[in-house]
Formats: C-alpha cells, structure tokens, sequence
C-alpha cells in the first residue's frame, strides 16, 4: 500500500480515482500544491499534479519520502527536473490523450461546413423545409493538405482516406513509412496550398510555425479551399484570413482557436478554474469580427473536449502510478 497526493482534482476525477486505486492510502487536496499545503503530502511516496502546481527545489525540499511524481498533463515544465534527479525521484507525463478526439473534431467542423448542418439545423427549426442555398459537396474525391503529421494529423489522414479524399501533407520531419502505408504524398507548403480544396492545421505554436499561413501565402492557396484550424491560433494571421474570405480565396473556415486567444500550455487547463479566473476568453473574444461572418463555423477551443480523452489522462496518470509501484516506470521524462 502506497500513499498518494492528488491535486486539482475535480470531484468526478476524484471519484474515478478511489474506484481504480483501491487498497492505497489517497489523499485530495483541491487547490494546486504550495507552500501553505505541501505539509498535506509530507509523508507521501507519490503525487499527482497539475501545471499549476509548481515542484520546485524549495517544495520538494519538504517531501522527504516522494519517490514518483506523475503530472497529468503532456508538459513537465513546472517540474525541476534535475532536483528530482539529484533527489532519484521519478516523474512520469501523459503523453498524448486526445489525438482522435482533435482529429474527430477536425472532420466534424468540415462536416458541417460541406453539408451545411448549422443553417439547415437552424432553418429547420424555423419550421422552413426550403433547400434553397443548402446545397453541400461532396468531400469524396477532394484534396485535403494536412499541414503536420504528428499524431492528430496521421488520425486525420486515416479519416479522410475513409471518405475517399486525396491526401497532400507537409511536415518538417515526414513519415515516409505511414505515407506509403497510407497512400498519401509530402509536398512543399506552397503546393499544398495551391492544389488542396481543404487545408487542415495540425502543428504546435513555435516561432517557426507562428502564422505559417500569412498575408504573403493567402493568396497562394487554390480559389475556393475551406480551412480548419484546430491547432493553435496563432499558426494563422487573422488578417490574411479576413483577406482570404473577402477576395473569396476562402469558401468557408472551420475554427476551433483563434490568435487573440491567450497562451495555452495544455488544452485541460480550460476546465480549470485557476484559467478561467486568470483569463476571461469571452470578454477577449467578444464582438471578434470573424464571429459575425456566416462562412466561418468558430467552436470555443473544445476539440480535446471529450470524456473518453479526460478519462484516459486518468487511465494514463493510475497507469503511471501502478507501473512505478511495480519497479518497471513508463512514461518517464527526465531521465
């Protein structure tokens, strides 16, 4: 029997918990862990955090028994990691958690935008059955340039190869092997957008990758094309995207971010109150002027959001915490 911490637990995630770690000593603590609660842990030979809880030399300093730390979340940044070498405690991530659920999402807003599910939905409820300007297109047979190819973006190839789409990519570091499983082809980024009818966004916020579509490439991409962006905002520049509509480059966005949106580490935190009181997205977005454009679907950053992906970043952090128990770690950072 082990005795566990857990932090910034919601009370559904507490209850899932106790059901698969019987026969553990487990303690919750609803804030972040600090100075004013650490002594909560004290005796502790594992904890699971959050990114708002910050283990520094200091806090981990008054954990005399910690041996694991399992943060749940993909990012580890909020953890010192060479105090927790010199101290040999190992501290383990959730990797990934939600790339079918962002890729699901991806083909969800195009989905809408093809067939025109939201004015129809809307028009239907007016109790009017007029078709009029609800004609959709097919996606079979279309190009869809999928611009990143990490773990999202190959579940979006694999979902577009099953509506009989041709498949263009671009990736700094292609995958050969899975685009000639797959049956797709890495180009350049300008033949990508010159030649895909839908262009879809799967890349991380870098320097490099800040607005890669840009007021000097919109004009690039081929007449009619439908973006979606489930990724990050700021990988597009809003004004080449009202650019790109105006001049009717664009014939319709899917948008799950946008740039004014504030930085985001880790889709989870837009669960947790700590964010929602530091950041006020509605305020932020309020009155955007990509909201009143009828050709844009904009969803609230909600693609992670499924409970099957919350769910496995719990089956991730107790399959952590088991592992370690056992002497044989995964998910290990660090080492």
């Amino acid at each position: 029997m082990a005795k566990i911490a857990f932090f910034e637990l919601e009370p559904w995630e507490k209850d899932y918990i106790k059901e698969h770690l019987k026969g553990h000593e487990l303690i919750f603590v609803d804030d972040h862990l600090d100075d004013l609660n650490v002594s909560k842990a004290a005796d502790c030979e594992a904890i699971a955090i959050f990114i708002y809880s910050q283990m520094t030399k200091a806090i981990l300093g008054r954990l005399p028994k910690l041996k694991l730390i399992t943060t749940m979340s993909t990012g580890f940044d909020h953890i010192d990691l060479e105090v927790c070498k010199e101290c040999n405690i190992t501290v383990c991530n959730v990797p990934t958690y939600g790339e079918n659920t962002v890729a699901e999402h991806t083909m969800a807003l195009l989905l809408a935008i093809s067939r025109k599910i939201i004015p129809s939905v809307e028009r239907t409820r007016r109790s009017s059955y007029d078709l009029t300007n609800l004609r959709g297109f097919d996606l079979k047979g279309k190009t869809i340039g999928v611009v990143g190819t990490g773990k999202i973006g190959k579940h979006v190839i694999k979902y577009a190869k099953a509506f009989d789409m041709k498949v263009l990519a671009y990736d700094k570091f292609p995958d050969e092997a899975f685009a000639k499983e797959m049956d797709y082809e890495y180009v350049e980024l300008d033949k990508l957008l010159s030649e895909s009818d839908v262009i879809s966004l799967h890349l991380p916020f870098l320097k490099e990758t800040e607005h890669i579509i840009n007021k000097k490439n919109i004009r690039k991409i081929k007449k009619g094309c439908v973006l979606i962006n489930t990724a990050r905002g700021g990988l597009v520049e809003t004004e080449a995207l009202l650019m790109g509509i105006k001049e009717k480059i664009l014939k319709s966005c899917g948008l799950d971010v946008l740039e004014e949106e504030a930085a985001i580490r880790e889709e989870k935190e837009l669960l947790h109150e700590t964010f929602k009181r530091a950041v006020d997205l509605k305020t932020m977005l309020e009155g955007h002027i990509l909201l009143d454009l009828d050709n844009v679907y904009i969803t609230p950053h909600n693609a992670f959001n499924s409970t099957e992906a919350l769910q496995r970043i719990l089956d991730t952090t107790i399959n952590n915490i088991n592992s370690f128990l056992s002497g044989v770690p995964q998910n290990t950072v660090g080492k």
